[in-house]
């Protein structure tokens, strides 16, 4: 129903005038990322069983609100005509900069913040205020409904008057003048400026924010958009999946990440150590927003807290009971009930919830992979990459098959070394194989017996 909605509301854009090219992309580029609209249905499901004020915080940097203001009025405006309301956070990096030497003040930056002297604290305000005028107008004009939360909204305390001067960190935040505005329909949104304990503004980093907001009031989804589109590795190619719990470490000491992204990551660890296992945070850009919020797969940089993912070598230790309910849970069938018995166990790859796992059989003289098996609730969460990942590291030369239309097949070709239709099958292997006898073996995999029941008993 949904996938119908859509294709109507880009055919009545079509027709009306008022409705930018901008919005008209960002429904066709959605329609052409889902599957039969699973992805996009199993996504509206979870958001529509949140709180609305649970949905996401979407954070805009100064210059990218700039530059790319017609694209993000076009998505918060698609978001807002589905009945979803972010929290919208915003800076001024740029305008501020423009503002202050304008009026010959100079604020260096020191440890990530920009030092704010009393009379460096009314320009910024100005510059923050007009930024965020600016911004209503043009949702406005989009039909957003958008409201501005004045400073008072966030109490701050200063975090070092000596050093940084008028720098404040959030102390407090009323979440119920928040929850209220969105209650109302409106667009909250708020900027870098608080109150401080004298009763006088005070610069706060945005961030930061996001990161009190977040904790406040746990949204689902926390998005940051960037010029950038997410985190970009030592060759410029965009990571697509961060796991914290593995990739944390290793990822903050590399030379190659820049400072500003370096601390980005720092707080949204420090934000996810905080929210519930199934929230997350995405680097995107503002052409990209509804598609980070409605595929799994994304389009920037997923950040996740991420779970332990677990190799686990001997029958004995797996719980099959478990397996076998994610199993068919994921696929929507039932097992036969000798396929524990039929199957010749090397070894699985299991997520610590036991909501992803990779089983892994002998055939032969090579590894078959006998189960892939994702929940659905966990497809969106990169669980199934972290899964995927682990199992290349300990089958590099692996055989797999897929029935021709599955859904997953795309990503199968893309990771496969070679593939190969055979009836019903689509057989894919990675890694270096025995030429001379692939074709019968290719074939005895496209014969193993059918694990499922043909009919769900």
């Amino acid at each position: 129903m949904f996938i119908q909605y859509l294709r109507k509301y880009l055919r009545s854009m079509t027709e009306q005038k008022s409705e930018t090219s901008a919005t008209r992309q960002l429904v066709r580029e959605l329609l052409g990322a889902m599957t039969e609209g699973r992805e996009v249905r199993a996504w509206l499901k979870q958001f529509g069983q949140l709180q609305p004020e649970r949905f996401a915080i979407v954070k805009i940097g100064g210059g990218t609100l700039r530059d790319e203001l017609d694209t993000i009025c076009s998505a918060l405006s698609f978001l807002q005509k589905l009945g979803l309301s972010p929290i919208v956070v915003h800076g001024g990096g740029p305008q501020i900069d423009t503002a202050l030497a304008d009026a010959g003040i100079k604020t260096p930056r020191l440890d990530g913040l920009r030092v704010t002297s009393e009379q460096a604290m009314p320009i910024i305000s100005a510059a923050l205020r007009e930024v965020s005028l600016n911004f209503i107008s043009a949702l406005n004009a989009q039909g957003v409904q958008a409201q501005f939360c004045p400073a008072d909204t966030v109490q701050a305390k200063l975090v070092n008057p000596q050093k940084y001067g008028r720098v404040g960190a959030p102390d407090s935040i009323n979440y119920q003048a928040i929850t209220r505005s969105i209650q109302q329909g409106n667009l909250p949104i708020l900027t870098s400026i608080a109150i401080g304990p004298d009763g006088k503004q005070v610069n706060v980093n945005a961030d930061a924010l996001v990161r009190d907001l977040a904790i406040g009031l746990k949204p689902q989804k926390i998005i940051f958009l960037t010029p950038t589109g997410g985190i970009l590795d030592e060759n410029g190619q965009r990571i697509s999946v961060v796991q914290l719990v593995s990739d944390y470490e290793n990822l903050v000491t590399q030379d190659w990440l820049n400072g500003g992204m370096r601390l980005k990551l720092q707080q949204i660890q420090e934000t996810l150590d905080e929210l519930p296992l199934t929230a997350s945070a995405a680097i995107t850009s503002p052409d990209k927003l509804i598609k980070e919020l409605f595929t799994h797969s994304g389009s920037g940089t997923l950040i996740r807290k991420g779970e332990a993912i677990h190799v686990i070598r001997d029958f004995d230790d797996l719980d099959r009971a478990a397996i076998s309910e994610l199993i068919e849970t994921s696929f929507g069938r039932d097992l036969h009930s000798n396929f524990w018995k039929k199957t010749n166990f090397e070894f699985a790859v299991l997520s610590q919830s036991c909501r992803a796992v990779a089983m892994v059989s002998r055939l032969d003289e090579t590894l078959y992979l006998d189960k892939f098996a994702v929940l659905e609730e966990a497809r969106g969460e990169g669980l199934g990459a972290a899964v995927w990942t682990r199992l290349l590291q300990e089958a590099p030369c692996l055989f797999w098959r897929s029935r021709v239309g599955n859904p997953i097949n795309p990503f199968y070709f893309q990771e496969a070394d070679g593939n190969c239709k055979i009836g019903q099958w689509q057989v894919f292997w990675r890694g270096s194989i025995d030429w001379p006898n692939v074709h019968s073996h290719l074939k005895e995999i496209a014969d193993l017996p059918d694990s499922f029941l043909k009919e769900s008993q």
